[in-house]
């Protein structure tokens, strides 16, 4: 179940691509972001299964150019790191960032050549006209009979008016929270550096596997 709803995070994560935005407009509601993208990506990843499984390092780059525009990693970092955003330094805060998001992609791209044409379905969208907020509710239904699993994204609108995510929940589960329990330990037994460079080996490790 939990590795389901990794891969569906890896869905999200893939928002961007070049073919995508020609059909995505920044005035797009939350949910049909989320319905016309994924129906992109999953196309992708069908189509071009073989050679992702054979060069990680594609899907890396597949997941690197698809992620930046519909997520907010500086408002994700500072809600992970919480109080310990406030006191690190500038350069602290945009090594945090990068490395975040690197983590994020490298570590849930390859769980998308998981899937294995599970369906998706949508919850209706509690939203007013002008409300800066929205979640989307997304379930995945399994095919052996096991519950479905909740995917729910959080987006806010910015000030430019583009949706942006800020926080996916699986299964019940925060993704900003759990990181930042995770973090707001290794920082209080080592520091803000000592997590950095924490981070930046897992990075290595992971770009070793490519």
């Amino acid at each position: 179940m939990r590795k389901i709803a990794v891969m569906l995070f890896g869905l999200l994560v893939m928002f961007g691509s070049s073919g995508v935005q020609a059909a995505v407009t920044a005035d797009m509601a939350p949910e049909q972001l989320v319905r016309q993208t994924t129906s992109e990506i999953l196309a992708t990843i069908k189509q071009n299964r073989e050679e992702y499984v054979r060069d990680h390092a594609k899907l890396y780059q597949l997941a690197q150019t698809k992620v930046l525009p519909y997520f907010d990693f500086d408002r994700m970092s500072q809600w992970v790191l919480g109080r310990y955003w406030r006191t690190a330094t500038p350069a602290q805060r945009a090594r945090f960032v990068v490395l975040f998001r690197d983590l994020l992609v490298r570590t849930y791209s390859t769980a998308l050549l998981q899937y294995t044409d599970q369906r998706i379905r949508y919850l209706p969208v509690n939203a007013a006209p002008g409300d800066r907020q929205v979640l989307v509710r997304t379930e995945v239904q399994q095919s052996n009979g096991a519950p479905d699993i909740p995917i729910f994204y959080s987006f806010y609108k910015t000030g430019k008016g583009q949706w942006k995510v800020y926080d996916v929940s699986l299964d019940g589960v925060s993704l900003v929270t759990n990181y930042r329990s995770v973090y707001a330990g290794k920082i209080r037994q080592g520091g803000m550096n000592a997590l950095l460079q924490s981070m930046t080996a897992t990075d290595t490790n992971l770009r070793k596997k490519k």
